[in-house]
């Protein structure tokens, strides 16, 4: 499926202040970037840099007063998420040396102290790409979404006591259970076809058979038609904007539709 997907941020700016922010695609195995535009409105200068995870990033001075993000994307995507429900577990020492960092406990997902919940949820199921889907249905069926249940210091151990939150906080709870289980895991961001409500969306993907493999515990299966902005160990990593000043952020607006026209 072609989707056209839109995104647009108003803020309200207390002095000049240093930003960066995470708002462009990148093409990869399962999305080809047609056409983009990312515009700020008023025009400022940009200093565009690839981060540690890949991911373009995108430096400016935000002036004082109203200021505006926009973005607009055309992307061609998958439209079912892929599985393999028989691919082996990669060896810790197989590991490409990108891949490693994504064992270790990190700021959310505290994967050092979940390895005995870990063993339970998945117990006897063999050591493949049946365990990651184990940890999301798992997540998926144990944890209830509900809107304004957490925030921005909510991590994975957090969620599982109480039991609620939202798309982050079922990435981060499995994110580190897989962890816990010797299975690389990363959080993804972006959009989502057909989310209701729309906003942007998080979910984390695990490293299985040398590939990377996208699992989503807010959905009672796994769906398509997904926009990657970036990738990262948790949300710390994948802030869309991060400003180092005062501001408010007086609106926030996100669509994803179809293309007008798409072949049957």
């Amino acid at each position: 499926m072609i989707l056209n997907a839109r995104c647009n941020i108003a803020y309200d700016i207390k002095e000049d202040v240093a930003a960066i922010f995470m708002l462009r695609p990148r093409s990869g195995s399962a999305q080809t970037v047609i056409s983009e535009e990312f515009l700020f409105q008023p025009p400022v200068p940009m200093v565009e840099f690839t981060d540690g995870y890949g991911n373009l990033c995108q430096r400016t001075i935000m002036p004082a007063g109203k200021f505006e993000v926009s973005v607009k994307y055309e992307v061609e995507v998958d439209d079912r998420v892929a599985a393999d429900l028989n691919a082996p577990l990669t060896p810790v020492q197989d590991l490409p040396p990108d891949v490693v960092q994504f064992l270790l406990p990190s700021r959310y997902c505290q994967s050092d102290q979940l390895a005995e919940k870990a063993q339970e949820i998945v117990a006897d199921v063999a050591p493949c790409y049946l365990q990651a889907q184990t940890i999301r249905d798992w997540v998926h069926r144990e944890i209830s979404y509900v809107s304004d249940s957490s925030n921005a210091s909510t991590a994975a151990l957090d969620t599982l006591e109480s039991r609620e939150g939202v798309c982050r906080d079922f990435s981060h709870l499995g994110i580190a259970l897989c962890r816990a289980m010797s299975i690389p895991a990363r959080m993804a961001v972006g959009f989502l076809h057909e989310l209701e409500p729309m906003d942007l969306h998080a979910w984390f993907e695990a490293y299985i058979g040398g590939r990377w493999w996208t699992f989503d515990a807010t959905q009672a299966e796994t769906k398509g038609n997904r926009i990657v902005i970036a990738f990262g160990r948790d949300a710390a990593d994948v802030a869309l904007a991060t400003i180092f000043g005062g501001f408010v952020m007086d609106s926030m607006s996100v669509a994803v539709e179809a293309a007008a026209s798409q072949e049957s």
